[in-house]
This record gives structure tokens, C-alpha cells and sequence, in this order.
């Protein structure tokens, strides 16, 4: 049995992880925090809890590790951000890039090519895995690997920065498997591909 594949961000309403300056303000910050809502961060953290491993690209790696390795000791820590960097620490993690040389809290480093070592990771009869960053993610794309699609959608228009989506050869069919709303009119969306 091949082993699944999802690519799961947030997103604003006209399609990008990030505003131009890698600016994240529309959705509370860096990640899932408290000012997007606590159903929602609760829902990411549940989530970190059954990825059997997260790919990760360098730029979204330097922004999550910069943070929630420590996060629980930090004062005014909540018992979400607290459980969500446990979380975090414990999941098995891969980071895709040829210019940094370690990495930390369960996590492997890979320098070759993305696209032959996530064929080979989804080869593997294991625990689904979760591939974060717009970058690592195209390639993924492009070459057809990713399995489900899940699109948190914040009612927000920002004009440009990083799409979620790539420039594709070719179309992807999906189908709608789960719809969910949370406060402040947060859309969940998530979508498999169909094979």
C-alpha cells in the first residue's frame, strides 16, 4: 500500500501562503496561533499528532524551528501552544535543501533531489505524510505525488506573494471529501486527487 501524501496550508481567499515579504500578518502570524482561532489551532495541533512524517522546505523549516522547539517554555505559553510543540519536537520531520548542513528535534536532512526521495518515501507502507512549503510542494506537484489537497481559507485578499498553487503541464482532478468552517469565517477545504 502506497503511502499518503497531503499538502495542507493556510491560505488566503485569493490563493497565497504568504503576502509579498513573506508577510504571514493575515493569519495571526507565523503558523497556527491564538489570534486565528483556538478550534483551528487545536485542529492543526490534532493533526501534527498523526503525521508519520512532515517534508519540510529550508524557508518554512526556519520559520517553525525558529519557534515551537521552545515554544512550550516560553511565559504565557497556553496548554495548546504547549501541546502543539510537543507535538511539533515528536513528529518525524525531513528538510529538503542543499544549503543548510544540520537540523534538530527528529528531524533528517536531505540535500538530492525532492521528487526521487518522496517517490521512494511514498513507496513505503508507514504513516501519511504532510508536505509543507510552497516550493517542496510544486515540485511534488508538478510530478503528481500529492494524494489530498487541504486548503485553510481566511476571508483575506493580499494582491500577490506565494501562491499555494504551482503552474502545472497538466490538469488534476480532485474530489471534495471534507468541508469545515471555523470562527471569523476560516473555510476548510480539503480535496483528493483522483487516480
Amino acid at each position: 500500500m502506497m503511502r499518503k501524501l497531503t499538502f495542507g496550508m493556510n491560505v488566503t481567499l485569493d490563493g497565497y501562503i504568504a503576502a509579498p515579504g513573506d508577510d504571514l500578518g493575515w493569519s495571526g502570524g507565523d503558523g497556527p496561533d491564538s489570534s486565528s482561532s483556538d478550534e483551528l489551532f487545536q485542529w492543526w495541533s490534532d493533526r501534527v499528532a498523526v503525521t508519520g512524517l512532515a517534508l519540510y522546505g529550508r524557508k518554512l523549516w526556519e520559520t517553525m524551528s525558529s519557534h515551537w522547539p521552545t515554544a512550550d517554555q516560553q511565559p504565557g505559553a497556553t496548554p495548546a501552544e504547549i501541546e502543539f510543540a510537543r507535538r511539533w519536537r515528536d513528529m518525524p520531520k525531513m528538510v529538503f535543501s542543499s544549503t543548510i548542513d544540520k537540523v534538530d528535534w527528529n528531524t533528517r536532512l536531505f540535500s538530492g533531489d525532492p521528487v526521487t526521495e518522496i517517490t521512494r518515501l511514498k513507496a513505503e507502507d508507514a504513516a501519511p505524510m504532510d508536505i509543507v512549503g510552497a516550493t517542496l510542494a510544486g515540485a511534488a506537484m508538478r510530478a503528481g505525488l500529492i494524494d489530498e489537497y487541504v486548503l485553510v481559507t481566511y476571508p483575506v485578499l493580499v494582491g500577490g506573494g506565494t501562491p499555494f498553487f504551482t503552474a502545472l503541464d497538466t490538469w488534476v482532478n480532485l474530489n471534495l471529501v471534507e468541508t469545515r468552517t471555523f470562527p471569523g469565517g476560516i473555510l476548510l477545504t480539503r480535496y483528493a486527487t483522483r487516480r
